[in-house]
């Protein structure tokens, strides 16, 4: 038997129209298996709380072996799971094709659905996952959502957190006053001519939730950047990805959005348009977790092979045509977190290439997860777990001393901030409360950098 697999790891569908795939003797048996692997091996002990869990778990039994773990606790591995995919991605030497065929993600996201189907899922966390409606509402009335979801707040957010179980400390992401596509209708971008890929490109960029109804300035950033490189661009937001509902083991509800996003997408790319997806998460289901749910669905898949990173697709066309003139050294150096959703596409440090293009630029990068994942981290019982997997990772970020710290990933982004917030209060002493920070997506820096934002 060998040790571990040199070869690239090969992911199999979900197989979740297989009755098996339901079957609750059959899931702890398999949870069984990959358990026994993983407390044999511990190459993963560090990643996330998971782990270390599952290890507690055996070393605590009666026998020190899986044998001597009950069943029903289980589930407490499964709760610490962010669904981040680096166990896959970076570390288990037992990932397909190797004969054990490890993928640890899609068991706990297995165990997930299971559980939902059989229990349902809370009717807060259904709401708190219908991202359209509740960003439709928010942007609506931004000003109150924004104040009565503030940190800051004590008094709304011990309500919420009474009543949807978001910890009250957990930094929220803002609602914009104006969606992304109500921008782009009224703020136009003229594409250069001059550019090197002029006549060569053109792209949709798939807004995602969190783009067109609050980090609206992600979606300009990334137009200005690509219409300086002569792309051709359009907006859409058809629908959400799904990703919140993948969360929560709502299978069905995922490939549904599939459904409707590529429905709206497709007649771009048969009109010769790339996607470009502003979120890794987005881009990850896009290109991925689609295409793994869907198997047989040859439209999700032509989406897939069409879809692009914003990262992954300024650095294809400095590749493969040339970037445009004009960009500026990024004074201070610029800190940047690999975002897990961005490292589980396979495709490279893309935000870090992106930024080493700017001249005369130091750029450092972090490779530990944020700790966020999603809600995940902000849910009441698993905010001070997800500071402490984050805090790594904030550290590092600190200790490169650069004048910007930036993140592909919106929310690790915040998250990541709040605990940099943190340490740098600890080491001040004295109830010295430092200024709030932001992390920003690298795509700003590059229009920083052009000289199209300030």
């Amino acid at each position: 038997m060998r040790e571990g697999s040199l070869e690239a790891p090969v992911r199999h569908p979900v197989d979740w129209h297989n009755p098996d795939f339901w079957d609750q003797a059959k899931l702890d048996k398999e949870l069984e298996r990959v358990f026994e692997i993983c407390a044999g091996c511990r190459r993963c002990f560090n990643l996330c709380d998971s782990f270390p869990r599952l290890f507690d778990l055996v070393d605590g039994s009666p026998t020190g072996e899986m044998d001597g773990v009950k069943v029903e606790d289980y589930v407490k591995v499964e709760e610490a799971c962010t669904l981040c995919d680096l166990c896959f991605m970076t570390k288990c030497p037992y990932v397909p094709p190797h004969e054990w065929a490890l993928d640890f993600p899609h068991l706990m996201l297995r165990h997930r659905a299971v559980e939902a189907k059989k229990n349902g899922v809370p009717f807060v966390e259904r709401q708190l996952a219908r991202t359209d409606r509740n960003g439709t509402l928010a942007t609506m009335v931004s000003g109150i959502a924004n104040w009565a979801t503030d940190e800051t707040n004590t008094t709304t957010r011990k309500v919420l957190e009474s009543v949807a179980g978001i910890h009250h400390g957990a930094r929220l992401p803002r609602y914009a006053g104006k969606t992304l596509l109500k921008r782009v209708a009224s703020e136009l971008i003229t594409v250069n001519r001059e550019a090197p890929a002029f006549g060569k490109r053109k792209a949709v960029l798939y807004a995602t939730c969190f783009v067109n109804f609050n980090n609206t300035d992600i979606g300009q950033a990334a137009r200005g950047v690509l219409a300086k490189n002569g792309v051709e661009l359009e907006v859409l937001h058809p629908a959400c990805c799904g990703m919140p509902k993948l969360e929560l083991g709502d299978l069905e509800g995922v490939v549904a959005q599939s459904k409707t996003v590529t429905a709206a997408l497709l007649p771009w790319i048969d009109k010769g348009y790339d996607v470009i997806a502003l979120t890794p998460s987005c881009a990850l289901m896009l290109k991925f977790e689609w295409p793994l749910l869907a198997p047989g669905d040859a439209d999700v898949k032509r989406l897939a092979r069409a879809t692009y990173d914003v990262s992954e697709y300024v650095v294809d066309i400095a590749k493969k045509e040339g970037l445009a003139p004009g960009l500026a050294k990024i004074e201070g150096g610029v800190t940047v977190h690999l975002a897990c959703h961005a490292r589980a596409q396979n495709m490279g440090p893309k935000a870090a290439e992106m930024l080493r293009l700017v001249p005369e630029t130091r750029v450092g990068v972090v490779e530990r997860c944020s700790g966020h994942g999603g809600l995940w981290g902000a849910r009441t019982e698993n905010f001070d777990i997800a500071a402490k997997v984050g805090k790594p990772a904030a550290s590092q970020a600190l200790q490169r001393k650069t004048a910007h710290v930036v993140s592909e990933c919106p929310l690790a982004a915040d998250h990541l901030a709040q605990i940099m917030e943190s340490i740098e209060a600890d080491t001040a002493g004295d109830g010295a409360k430092p200024a709030r920070r932001s992390a920003p997506h690298p795509i700003e820096l590059m229009a920083r950098a052009y000289g199209l934002t300030s």
